[in-house]
C-alpha cells in the first residue's frame, strides 16, 4: 500500500495518480514521502492489516514516540527518555514549563515520559514504529490541516520532533459524558508529519459546509479543527436499549476532515473479554463447531 504525499490518502501500488486530490504519485507508487517542514524525514509504511512504519532519519535529525512503541532501529540511532511531549517547545521555560507538558500526557492517560530518536550517524539511517494492536498507520502532515489535528486518546504513535502532544477538551458536556472519549481527546499542533494509529480498515471523508455524519463514538480516529463533534441519542427507547448501538452516535459537522475505524480497540477487546468468560468452548469440543453447541455458548 502507498500513501499520497498531498492528502495522505491510501492508494494500490502501482497508481499514477491519488484517487482523492488527483496528486501524481512519485515513482515506485508513491509509498516514500518527504516533508516540507520540520525534522524532514522520510518514511514507508510496511504490511496490510499489521503495519509499521519505517522512517529514515538525516543526520542530526529526531522523531518522537510513544513509550514501547519502537520496533527496531540503526545502531547509528541514538534513543532517549524526554519528560513532557518531546516537542522541545517547552524548552527555556524550566521545570515548571516541563512539568504543563507532562502534565497534559497525563491527563490524556498517557505516559509522563517519550521517546526520542536522533540519528547520530554520517548518513540516513532508519527507525521503526509498530502499533500495538491490528491495524492500519495512518500519515499526516499537519500542514496540509490547518496545523491542527485532534484525535482520540490512543491513537497517536510517533512524529517528527516539534509536533506538540496536548489536550483538547470537549465543550459540550453531552459530547464529554457520552462521546466515548470523555471530556479530553488528544491535540496535535505543529507544522510537521505525524502518524497515527486505528482499528481495522481506515477511511477518510470529507464533509462538505453543514454535511453531517453519524457514527458509532469508537469509530472515531481524528479530526480537523473544523469539523463540529456532537452527540445525538440514537432513536426511541427500544431502540437504544435493543438494537446494540448503544444510548448516542456521534455527528460531525463539516466542512472538515475525518478519518474512522472500522474495528475499535475497546470493541474488539470487549469481544475477547466475554468469549473468556465463556469457556468450555474449544476447537476440540463436541459441541464446539455446530448450532447446537453455539447456542448452548450463548454465541
Amino acid at each position: 500500500m502507498a500513501f499520497c504525499g498531498n492528502c495522505g490518502n491510501r492508494m494500490q501500488d502501482g497508481v499514477k495518480f491519488c484517487p482523492s486530490c488527483g496528486n501524481p504519485a512519485q515513482p515506485g507508487g508513491g509509498q516514500t514521502v518527504r516533508m516540507k517542514r520540520a525534522d524532514e524525514v522520510e518514511f514507508k509504511v510496511y504490511g496490510e492489516d499489521l503495519q509499521f512504519v519505517e522512517i529514515m532519519l538525516d543526520p542530526g535529525e529526531t522523531v518522537v514516540a510513544e513509550a514501547g512503541a519502537m520496533m527496531y532501529m540503526d545502531s547509528a540511532i541514538l534513543m532517549d527518555t524526554v519528560f513532557g511531549d518531546g516537542s522541545g517547545r517547552d524548552e527555556g521555560k524550566g521545570i515548571m514549563g516541563k512539568l504543563v507538558s507532562a502534565g497534559k500526557r497525563a491527563i490524556t492517560g498517557e505516559s509522563l515520559f517519550m521517546t526520542t530518536f536522533t540519528n547520530r550517524g554520517h548518513d540516513k539511517k532508519c527507525v521503526s514504529f509498530a502499533a500495538p494492536y491490528p491495524g492500519c498507520v495512518i500519515p499526516v502532515d499537519l500542514t496540509d490541516v490547518g496545523g491542527t489535528l485532534i484525535c482520540q486518546k490512543d491513537s497517536f504513535l510517533c512524529a517528527a520532533k516539534g509536533v506538540s502532544v496536548g489536550i483538547a477538551f470537549q465543550k459540550k458536556i453531552g459530547a464529554g459524558l457520552f462521546g466515548g472519549e470523555g471530556f479530553i481527546m488528544q491535540k496535535l499542533e505543529g507544522d510537521g508529519l505525524v502518524f497515527m494509529h486505528a482499528g481495522g480498515a481506515i477511511i477518510k471523508k470529507e464533509l462538505a459546509s453543514g454535511e453531517t455524519l453519524k457514527l458509532d463514538t469508537g469509530c472515531l480516529v481524528a479530526l480537523t479543527k473544523t469539523v463540529n463533534y456532537d452527540v445525538q441519542f440514537s432513536g426511541d427507547v427500544k431502540t437504544a436499549l435493543f438494537g446494540g448501538e448503544g444510548l448516542v452516535l456521534a455527528t460531525l459537522t463539516g466542512p472538515g476532515t475525518v478519518w474512522l475505524q472500522s474495528l475499535p480497540f475497546s470493541r474488539m477487546a470487549d469481544r475477547i473479554i466475554s468469549a473468556g468468560k465463556r469457556g468450555g468452548k474449544g476447537e476440540g469440543s463436541l459441541l464446539g463447531n455446530t448450532g447446537i453447541g453455539t447456542l448452548l455458548s450463548g454465541d
